[in-house]
């Protein structure tokens, strides 16, 4: 069974978003082994390129198989070729690993890594919600492969 992580800077704090993380996680279980792997913002600092050091070194420490930046200047794709994306990224590693940034952005460091870079659109959004679409994607990808009823 592939393993899925999901790196994110930041946690949910409302119930809602938690909520709907915990629909998705056990929903993919069926799929895939989730991890969601929480890592601290850093608002101690004032300096906004030392919080995107410090948090891109949590997050490359959390880095494992195939990676996935989310970014807004990513490449865009559509729910059949994101599914394609998995199933291909599936057979040639057992870790799928996706990286969802800080309030900030990401470092350097953490950009010139990760090669293979994500975008849900130009669009902007909080990071709650983009970690509820990033599952709600992987999740329809699965059934896409799958031949599921869910992708319509």
């Amino acid at each position: 069974m592939i393993t899925i992580n999901l790196v994110c800077v930041g946690n949910l704090k409302e119930k809602f978003w938690q909520e709907a993380s915990t629909e998705y996680a056990k929903r993919l279980s069926k799929f895939c082994k989730l991890n969601i792997i929480e890592l601290a913002e850093q608002n101690k600092y004032d300096n906004i390129e030392k919080i995107k050091e410090v948090e891109g070194l949590d997050i490359l420490n959390h880095l494992s198989g195939k990676c996935f930046l989310l970014e807004i200047g990513g490449k865009q794709y559509a729910s059949e070729e994101f599914a394609s994306l998995i199933d291909s990224s599936a057979l040639q590693t057992s870790t799928l690993t996706f990286v969802i940034g800080g309030s900030y952005g990401t470092s350097g460091a953490v950009k010139d890594k990760i090669k293979d870079k994500l975008s849900f659109g130009k669009a902007t959004y909080p990071h709650n919600l983009a970690r509820i679409i990033l599952l709600e994607q992987i999740y329809r990808a699965f059934m896409i492969n799958g031949g599921g009823k869910y992708h319509k």
